[in-house]
């Protein structure tokens, strides 16, 4: 038989091989018990993949090209690895922003490596373009989002007729583009020129977007990432690359859908609305009455004898590091004969996802993890609710205050609990911009002070009680 065609089947299969780990890790990540494993699964397909694609390769390829390849894998392995392993969970979310936007880039360079070798095929070149622009807006929309996330531009940035000026943009890239397909004589200045304005709009597309949208941006640029990878997949008529773009590209959609929903926003007015601009307006945007504070002797005594208590984790939980301290706290109340569990808030923290993360670091069983559908009838019953760092996602203007501008999105039903204590560092907004209506209920308590300090001082209470 044909060494060529050996390869050629061999490859296939490889590719057949990586592309069933891909669903299989996929579906694997669905679960916290089997995520680690479903993310090695999927990650030994992908270095299959690499691997085949690279020695299976039947043109001919010199020793140098080789040697640029595993240079750049080994340079690209080492960086990512040494990134991944030391990031605080705080920046998880900058970071997936930012991994993102180089798969981003990566389809972008594609579309300007292969469009000259393709001139004269206008179905290469129509996807070489849609994977470009594709890519640039996912790459420069990405690098705004982990600007806006790591607080270099956290506030919401709206040029006049904003709206008009990004759809013109798009309408036109759109435009230029099919005449660059169809004009059969195409040249690099014209690819060069899309490169450009695919940036300029990625960049226009997200600075409007205020930081409580950051999710659901995340979530819709990761997708953006998927589908180019899935145009590089049709030009280089690559099964595996085209099944790991689709399968990004459909999840991250079907996740952006999800967090809509779990806001209460269409998409188009996360795009084109003003949700989460720092200079919210409202009656929910001042302060409305006095506070009571508790201490953490206090707080102890009350969950000592409560019979059920709730944690509401939030991004103040993360940032103080506090999710071991958080789960000593539920062992020793539970030790007790107290029933605890967790309320988590779709969109709570900076990404989807971002509080299961951090508390299944600590060793939190998942099965206290409740989901707000499940967990907000459980509070009337509830002695105790202790939030943790969030602030919108239990906020009652969402439900009570039509001026305000997180109106209409479902929370954290907190309020029905008996006791409500809310630790936060200090009274300043939350990540929306606007005041929290909690605060000043009769039933709320505030403890202030770094999370993790302040739960370690409820933890030596607790210990004391016995």
């Amino acid at each position: 038989m044909n060494v060529e065609l050996v390869y050629i089947k061999l490859i296939h299969i490889i590719y057949l091989l990586a592309s069933v780990t891909f669903i299989l890790g996929l579906k694997m990540l669905g679960n916290p018990r089997t995520a680690r494993n479903g993310n090695l699964l999927a990650a030994a397909g992908m270095t299959a993949a690499i691997i085949g694609t690279i020695v299976l390769h039947h043109g001919e390829v010199s020793g140098t090209v080789y040697g640029l390849i595993f240079g750049a894998i080994g340079v690209g392995t080492v960086v990512g690895w040494l990134t991944a392993k030391r990031v605080q969970m705080t920046k998880m979310p900058e970071l997936v922003s930012l991994f993102n936007g180089m798969g981003g880039a990566c389809a972008a360079l594609i579309g300007l490596v292969e469009f000259e070798p393709n001139l004269g095929d206008s179905t290469s070149i129509g996807v070489i373009l849609a994977g470009l622009i594709i890519g640039s807006v996912s790459f420069s929309g990405s690098m705004i989002a982990w600007a806006k996330l790591n607080g270099t531009m956290r506030k919401a940035i709206r040029l006049p007729k904003y709206n008009v000026l990004n759809t013109i943009i798009l309408i036109g890239i759109i435009a230029y583009a099919i005449y660059v397909i169809t004009s059969g004589t195409p040249n690099t200045m014209h690819l060069y020129l899309l490169f450009v304005l695919a940036l300029v709009y990625g960049i226009l597309f997200v600075i409007p977007i205020g930081g409580a949208d950051m999710p659901v941006v995340i979530s819709l640029l990761n997708s953006f990432t998927g589908l180019a990878a899935a145009f590089g997949g049709f030009l280089y008529n690559n099964q595996v690359m085209l099944t790991g773009g689709i399968l990004v590209g459909s999840a991250g959609t079907l996740l952006t859908f999800v967090m809509c929903k779990a806001m209460n926003r269409p998409l188009q007015n996360v795009i084109f609305g003003a949700f989460g601009e720092t200079e919210a307006t409202g009656s929910g945007s001042g302060p409305q009455g006095n506070i009571k504070e508790v201490s953490a002797s206090d707080l102890a005594v009350q969950m000592n004898y409560s019979s059920k208590v709730i944690i509401v984790p939030g991004y103040g939980l993360a940032v103080a590091q506090a999710q071991h301290v958080v789960n000593e706290l539920e062992q020793l109340l539970e030790s007790k004969g107290v029933e605890v569990a967790y309320a988590i808030h779709p969109v709570a923290g900076r990404m989807p996802g971002h509080m299961n993360v951090l508390l299944a670091e600590s060793n939190v069983e998942y099965d206290k993890l409740k989901e707000m559908e499940d967990v907000n009838p459980e509070f009337n019953q509830t002695d105790v609710v202790l939030v943790v760092g969030a602030n919108d996602v239990v906020n009652p203007a969402a439900k009570t205050d039509p001026s305000s501008p997180i109106y209409g999105m479902p929370i954290l039903e907190v309020e029905s609990a008996k006791t409500v204590v809310v630790n936060k560092r200090s009274m300043n907004a939350g990540y929306a911009g606007i005041q929290n209506e909690l605060f000043f209920r009769d039933k709320t308590s505030m403890l202030f002070g770094d999370a993790k300090k302040v739960l370690t001082e409820l933890v030596s209470e607790l210990k004391n009680l016995d």
